[in-house]
């Protein structure tokens, strides 16, 4: 299955494949050819014997010896050159393979579903990126193709070695059945211990990337120290599962040695006795010896690749693994149709995580183009999973969610995230200029739209006193920004994008009340004409909503103005009391402004 899988991957390179085995052919056919200069200098220029070439008769022996030498260094310096240009095309179309294999993951990565990026590690997926990926080419390249390599060569050398001798040739092959049965005994061990190493290595990336992820977390709580011995344990188990896997092959690669040398010497004492009956000179005999190490190298080789291929399968099968295990949601084939009204309805919405968890049960809900939606409740209420539906980042279990009267799951996802603009909790910022953030959304902005973008969102101020405005990179995860900055950045982008269906997440969680005042001025403007649903807590945001949903344990319990659910007394009322500041004056204070 692997092997089959793998060769699709070489199908595009079948040209170079081709011209790799023609390299192959013709260096098996050097290798067959070096022998041949030492039994003319032996039988011939030392031994007074005729020479197998007619057309070397009756030259003298300095001629013959420097026929011998030349060839000799001609035979290898064509080696050489053909051994650099086959390495270099088996070395391209490994590439290849890798970049093809590692830019299918990273696609399909990108496309799964949130349920699975909630339970991946981003270290192992970083780790299956950058090196398992790499497992495909030592596969094919430095496992298959050398094994195919080899038994072209054995072949080659077998034919050879029965017409010089066959008795001693039957001799040589005796050792290929303990071979054989090394291979077996061996083989499902080094799988094992392969893809031991692997998952310790990968482990080790995981430690690196929680760790640094939340480096402010580890100094806050001064885990340094406790940290560091967490990844030097990782670290030891690691390189002790690849010392043992090391030590297996090299294990390995000495047993087949001390059997191959076992084949030599015996086809030594037969080649001997063979010379002494004068049934044959001693020139073939250096021949047959030379052809017997080259005969025993492919068995060798074949032998030290098994160990490698076994490596490199593991590899690969954690990548495949991703790629079968985890189907991307299904993209459908329609468009929405222009122009988008933003019309939304959940009917009889359910959802429940691979856990088997229930975030929503029975959604339903009717929204207007151009209705404001704001979406309250406890935390885990699943207010963030009923907007991911909208956009497609879950699919419902069951029932269905419209746009514009059509299920979104017979969408293309691109046209329909398209679509919709989105604020983030927490704000998510790229180590990258100020424009480029607020681009993201929309790369073919002009800079004049992402500067009224950042206008609107409040987020000027602050831009214009940075040492480089809009082209001042920000650190990691915006760490040279503060967490109010960030969140404005993630509003002027949703504010470039000018989609009809803008869903905000705790727009203003992180900003004080003097800048959330002036950023919800400038979203009250961008959300004139737009279906919004927000998600919030603050009343200077919910106030601001013609309908208020109130999820609890993934079902709508109350809907209706702020006016009338307070007036209810109900969940509402109550989660109202708890959650805001001065929420009784604060309350009567909104129902009076509004």
């Amino acid at each position: 299955m692997i092997i089959r899988r793998t060769a699709g991957y070489l199908w595009p390179y079948r040209a170079h494949i081709a011209l790799a085995l023609l390299q192959v052919a013709a260096l098996n056919a050097l290798e067959l050819l070096k022998p041949w200069p030492l039994q003319l200098v032996i039988d011939t220029v030392l031994g007074g014997h005729p020479p197998a070439w007619q057309r070397l008769n009756g030259l003298p022996p300095t001629t013959l010896l420097a026929v011998a030498a030349g060839g000799l260094v001609a035979i290898h310096a064509v080696l050489g050159l053909i051994a650099v240009w086959n390495n270099y095309t088996t070395i391209s179309v490994g590439q290849g393979m890798v970049n093809d294999l590692r830019s299918r993951f990273y696609d399909h990565l990108q496309r799964l579903s949130l349920s699975f990026h909630a339970r991946a590690g981003v270290g192992d997926l970083l780790y299956r990126v950058t090196g398992d990926t790499y497992a495909i080419q030592t596969l094919a390249m430095n496992g298959l193709f050398p094994i195919i390599s080899a038994t072209i060569l054995l072949v080659g050398m077998v034919v050879i070695m029965l017409r010089i001798d066959p008795l001693m040739t039957l001799v040589a092959a005796g050792i290929a059945p303990l071979l054989l049965l090394g291979i077996v005994l061996v083989n499902r061990r080094l799988g094992a211990m392969a893809t031991e190493m692997r998952e310790r290595e990968s482990a080790v990336f995981q430690i690196v990337q929680r760790n640094l992820s939340a480096i402010k977390l580890v100094q806050a709580f001064s885990r340094e120290a406790i940290e560091h011995r967490a990844f030097l344990d990782g670290s030891r188990a690691s390189l002790r599962s690849g010392l043992r896997l090391y030590t297996m092959q090299t294990a390995y690669g000495a047993a087949t040695g001390v059997i191959v040398a076992a084949g030599t010497a015996t086809v030594l004492w037969v080649g001997a006795h063979q010379v002494w009956s004068g049934r044959l000179s001693i020139g073939e005999v250096v021949v047959f010896v030379s052809y017997l190490g080259s005969l025993y190298a492919p068995i060798n080789s074949i032998v030290q690749t098994i160990g490698l291929v076994q490596g490199a399968r593991a590899g690969v099968v954690r990548v495949f693994s991703i790629l079968d295990a985890e189907p991307p949601l299904r993209d459908g084939a329609a468009n929405l149709p222009a122009p988008v009204r933003g019309a939304v309805r959940f009917r009889d919405v359910s959802f429940a995580y691979p856990d088997g968890a229930l975030a929503l049960r029975h959604i339903d809900l009717d929204v207007a183009p151009g209705e404001c939606i704001a979406i309250v409740g406890a935390t885990g209420a699943g207010k963030s999973t009923l907007v991911s539906l909208i956009g497609r980042f879950y699919d419902a279990s069951e029932g269905e969610v419209l746009v514009d009267g059509i299920d979104v799951r017979t969408l293309r996802s691109e046209g329909l995230r398209s679509q919709i603009s989105m604020v983030l909790q927490p704000p998510i910022v790229f180590p990258m200029t100020i424009h480029d953030n607020i681009a993201y959304s929309r790369p073919a902005a002009t800079r004049a739209d992402v500067e009224a973008a950042a206008q609107l969102a409040q987020a000027d101020e602050f831009i214009s006193r940075l040492p480089d405005g809009f082209d001042t990179v920000v650190g990691e995860q915006g760490s040279t920004l503060s967490e109010g900055e960030r969140q404005r950045l993630t509003i002027a982008r949703a504010v470039l994008r000018q989609s009809p269906i803008l869903i905000l997440d705790e727009p203003t969680a992180s900003v004080d009340v003097t800048t959330e005042a002036a950023i919800m001025a400038g979203l009250e403007r961008l959300m004139a004409g737009r279906t919004t649903f927000v998600i919030a807590h603050r009343l200077s945001t919910v106030r601001r909503a013609h309908r208020i949903i109130v999820l609890h344990q993934g079902v709508i319990v109350e809907e209706g103005t702020l006016e009338a659910l307070l007036a209810r007394q109900g969940v509402f009322a109550r989660m109202h009391a708890t959650q805001f500041a001065d929420a009784p004056r604060a309350a009567a204070a909104a129902v009076a402004e509004a």
